[in-house]
């Protein structure tokens, strides 16, 4: 009897043939493209799913810091009466004056910092140089090191030479070129529809489908859609060696890959930058959420017991010498 045996009969799996996978279509350059359009389409639905999760989380945190948070804003909202009118007694000397600007400055700081609290008003008037917007708005933008700085010899407390100038220009002129390319739908539209017009083509089959085509160009160019008319133009003529289609192919890679280097640096400060908290999960927000919360309530407490402390002169002095004594210039 001839019996089959399957475990000799057959070939070994590594000895059977394996198919080539098919080369993809199009030229280089559009291999290159559609790979780009790839990457930043992943890019951009990790960082949605980012900013989902972080969205979530801050609402989450917000739910549980939230009512905590708002007393504190209230608290220190409560403290700017008492010093403005302090500020208008002949009781205090000068240096007690600033002292008393220099804690209505910093609570408000706190307040817009630490919390978004609008208080425009506050730095306004008490900032150095009342009144002037600019001056209210320079301890944000302008580190106070640069304050005292000469604008008239920048160049020398910081050189550049000559091959980091030239890197600046370069990379200013390919973002440039990264905006105008990305910013702009004319350009490609018209590169689109010279290619896909049906009126050009004699094949009734082509120029059927070059008018589905051109229907989806038309719509994604009202639309300022220039994700749909990349992804269009990465389809368009496989194989097409028109130099002028290559060359913009390379240009529009080039400035995709620009802009995955900026979801990716968009990604890290999400991950790791300032709302790096929110982003935290299970046991370690849990523990991060209970640290703020007992600082906040801290906080709360300490306020509420000065605040009595500002409504009279005396009282108000004492707390003034208090601070002086422990080094602090806020409350």
């Amino acid at each position: 009897m001839n019996l089959h045996n399957p475990a000799t009969d057959l070939p070994a799996a590594n000895s059977l043939p394996v198919r080539a996978p098919e080369p993809a279509p199009g030229t280089p350059a559009q291999q290159a493209f559609r790979q780009a359009i790839q990457d930043v389409e992943n890019l951009r639905e990790r960082l949605r799913e980012l900013e989902t999760g972080q969205a979530e989380a801050r609402r989450r945190y917000w739910q549980q810091v939230g009512p905590i948070a708002q007393t504190v804003v209230t608290a220190r909202r409560g403290l700017f009466e008492p010093l403005e009118e302090a500020l208008l007694l002949p009781y205090f000397n000068r240096a007690e004056q600033r002292h008393l600007e220099e804690l209505l400055l910093n609570n408000a700081k706190s307040l817009r910092d630490r919390f978004g609290e609008d208080v425009s008003d506050i730095l306004q008037r008490h900032a150095p140089h009342a009144g002037s917007k600019e001056s209210a708005e320079t301890p944000r933008q302008q580190p106070a090191a640069d304050l005292d700085a000469e604008p008239q010899q920048p160049q020398r407390r910081q050189p550049k030479g000559k091959g980091h100038k030239a890197r600046e220009a370069a990379e200013k002129a390919a973002r440039e070129e990264q905006q105008k390319l990305l910013g702009n739908t004319k350009n490609l539209y018209r590169q689109l529809a010279r290619a896909n017009h049906p009126d050009l083509e004699r094949d009734p089959a082509l120029a059927q489908e070059k008018t589905a085509r051109m229907q989806k160009i038309t719509e994604a160019y009202e639309a300022n859609d220039l994700y749909t008319l990349l992804q269009l133009l990465s389809e368009h003529a496989p194989g097409s060696t028109d130099t002028e289609s290559e060359d913009l192919l390379a240009r529009y890679t080039q400035a995709l890959r620009k802009q995955q280097d900026e979801l990716k640096q968009r990604m890290n400060e999400l991950k790791y930058g300032t709302t790096s908290a929110f982003a935290a999960t299970g046991k370690k927000q849990e523990a991060e959420l209970r640290q703020v919360k007992r600082h906040l309530r801290a906080e709360a407490e300490y306020l509420q017991r000065i605040l009595p402390l500002l409504q009279e002169p005396e009282d108000l002095r004492d707390l003034l010498r208090q601070l002086s004594a422990e080094g602090h210039d806020s409350i």
